[in-house]
């Protein structure tokens, strides 16, 4: 009897794992796609020593890219409290507004990049009370800014609000998320974007705040300090499931890949701009960067935003490697 259940057990597994096998065959591509990818100067100039505006400029005109995701950060438009200053932001917005390139513009205090919430220097001394205000003033000023402009397609709110794990961030307020997009929605009618981590959260709360579009990231190799480099063994059907979830109970509009791993992933003691390839191909190189681009089609993304951008430049050159550059040229040539 104990055998029979242990051949049982064994040939359930055996099943299970097959099944699990050929889900990584199933195919839910979209004709179509809409390609973009993230880009903040911020990042390009402080972290990888980059001439931002030359970057902006060689991912306008050389990778010829159609759509871009950029951040309205809160420490750099606000750098003193109620002292303004628009010039990058306007620059980089007027820059794509000319060659007709789609916009996603990100506002609020949590967006793209480390640390998430860029809060100016003055925010320490603020109670969350009066925090809160100034972060709608911020929403509220700057959608009011850009409304007009025809590229700019989409409203970013926040950056994966409900990731409370990742980066250094306090508590989400939820009243004041809401009120955020609120905030927004009467400014403009463009549609409002919420992201999710596509592989630690079901976008469920992301979706239930009324989402025109709901954003996923998805990330197959990352690197933790105490483990080491961790991989995803996550099949594409995974993402597309929780989309047709969504989009059937919520009514969401549409789902996108919002954030694509296309970049390495830096470790605790090096960020990128410090590790050689070999360190870097780790987790990213040209065979991972064309792998991951192939995953995000099979997972029936409605657009794909490449995450990396000012990274394949730094390759480019610091290193004179453009192995992914000119993989990426393909995407948009």
């Amino acid at each position: 009897m104990k055998k029979s259940k242990i051949k049982l057990s064994l040939a359930i597994i055996l099943i299970l794992f097959i099944l699990y096998c050929l889900s990584f065959l199933l195919n839910f591509s979209k004709d179509n796609i809409k390609w973009g990818v993230t880009f903040s100067a911020k990042y390009a100039q402080s972290e990888l020593g980059l001439n931002w505006q030359e970057t902006y400029l060689a991912i306008l005109d050389d990778l010829k890219v159609n759509n871009i995701r950029l951040s309205a950060y809160w420490d750099e438009i606000e750098a003193n409290r109620d002292v303004y200053n628009f010039e990058s932001l306007d620059w980089q917005i007027k820059e794509a507004d000319n060659r007709h390139v789609n916009i996603i513009l990100a506002v609020g205090r949590r967006l793209p990049r480390w640390p998430e919430c860029h809060d100016p220097s003055w925010l320490i001394n603020l109670s969350p009370e009066e925090t809160s205000q100034e972060q709608l003033e911020l929403v509220d000023l700057v959608v009011k800014r850009y409304k007009n402009i025809p590229s700019i397609t989409t409203w970013q709110i926040e950056n994966e609000p409900y990731l409370g794990t990742f980066g250094l961030c306090p508590k989400l307020d939820e009243k004041t998320f809401k009120q955020e997009i609120a905030i927004t929605r009467e400014i403009s009618p463009k549609p409002v974007l919420i992201t999710d981590s596509g592989e630690l959260n079901f976008w469920i709360m992301a979706a239930r705040t009324g989402a025109d579009i709901v954003g996923s990231t998805l990330y197959r190799a990352v690197y933790n300090e105490k483990i080491g480099y961790i991989k995803y063994h996550i099949p594409p059907v995974f993402y597309f499931a929780k989309a047709s979830f969504i989009k059937t109970i919520f009514k969401t509009k549409s789902v996108i890949n919002a954030e694509l791993q296309t970049e390495a992933w830096h470790t605790e003691k090096k960020d990128l701009s410090q590790m050689t390839i070999e360190e870097s191909s780790k987790s990213m190189d040209v065979n991972q960067f064309k792998s991951n681009i192939t995953f995000a089609q099979k997972a029936g993304f409605d657009d794909i935003y490449l995450w990396g951008v000012e990274w394949w430049y730094f390759l480019k050159v610091k290193h004179g490697n453009s192995d992914i550059w000119d993989e990426a040229k393909k995407i948009w040539q």
